[in-house]
C-alpha cells in the first residue's frame, strides 16, 4: 500500500476539480455544522483536503485552522483562500497525530469524510479528544456500511480495493457500521448529541459529539 501522504499528493489536482456528488446532503450537513459554531470559536478541521469546506465555514468563527497530511492539498487551499480574500484561515500540512502536538486546544474539531480513512481509529480519536476544550465538540461525517445490504457499485469497489491499494491507487479504508463508529466515538470520551445520514445510501454518518 502506498504511503498516505504520497497518495493524497498524487491526486490533489484531480481532487480539487472533482464535483461534490450529492450537493443537497453536503449543504445540509454544512448548515448543521454551522449551527454549532460561534463567532468567537477557534476551529480545527482535520483532513481538510483542498479547503472548500473550510472557506465556506470560516466566516462563522474567529479562527479556523485547516489541516491535511497532503502538502499539495494544503497549497491548493492556500491559493483558494488568497483568491477569495479569506484571512482568518490558517492552512497547515500535518496528520492527526502531529496536530495534537501543536499544543493548542480548540472549541470544535471537524473530521469530515475522514474517520473511515484512519488506521487505529480508537487511538486517533483519543488524540482528537485531547485537542478539544472541556465541553467542546467533535463534528464528523463518515462513510459507513448500510444496514440493509450493500449496493452493487460498492460491493464491486470493496472487492477491488485491496488490489488498488497494492498498486498505490487507493488509500486505507475502514468499513464500519454506524453502530460501530458511534461505539468508538463514545469510548474515546464523547457524548453523542446528534446523528444523521447525509446521504442516506451509502450512509454518510453525521455525528456531533461533546467532550466529556
Amino acid at each position: 500500500m502506498t504511503e498516505p501522504t504520497a497518495f493524497w499528493d498524487s491526486i490533489a489536482e484531480k481532487y480539487a476539480k472533482r464535483p461534490i456528488t450529492d450537493l443537497e446532503a453536503y449543504h445540509y450537513s454544512l448548515d448543521r455544522t454551522r449551527s454549532y459554531l460561534a463567532p468567537t470559536d477557534h476551529v480545527l478541521e482535520l483532513g481538510c483536503g483542498t479547503g472548500s469546506t473550510a472557506l465556506l465555514l470560516a466566516d462563522s468563527v474567529a479562527r479556523y485552522t485547516a489541516s491535511d497530511l497532503s502538502p499539495k492539498m494544503i497549497e491548493i487551499g492556500q491559493t483558494k483562500a488568497k483568491t477569495q480574500g479569506t484571512d482568518n484561515v490558517e492552512f497547515i500540512a500535518t496528520d492527526v497525530s502531529d496536530a495534537q502536538h501543536a499544543g493548542t486546544v480548540y472549541d470544535t474539531v471537524l473530521a469530515l469524510n475522514l474517520l473511515h480513512l484512519l488506521q487505529d481509529l480508537p487511538t486517533r480519536l483519543s488524540e482528537i479528544h485531547a485537542m478539544i476544550k472541556p465541553g467542546g465538540l467533535l463534528i464528523s461525517k463518515t462513510v459507513c456500511l448500510p444496514t440493509k445490504g450493500l449496493p452493487l457499485k460498492y460491493r464491486l469497489m470493496k472487492g477491488i480495493l485491496p488490489v488498488a491499494q497494492m498498486l498505490g491507487k487507493a488509500p486505507y479504508v475502514n468499513f464500519m457500521t454506524t453502530t460501530k463508529l458511534e461505539q468508538i466515538i463514545t469510548a474515546a470520551g464523547f457524548e453523542i448529541l446528534e446523528t444523521g445520514n447525509y446521504p442516506v445510501m451509502l450512509p454518510g454518518r453525521y455525528v456531533v459529539a461533546r467532550k466529556i
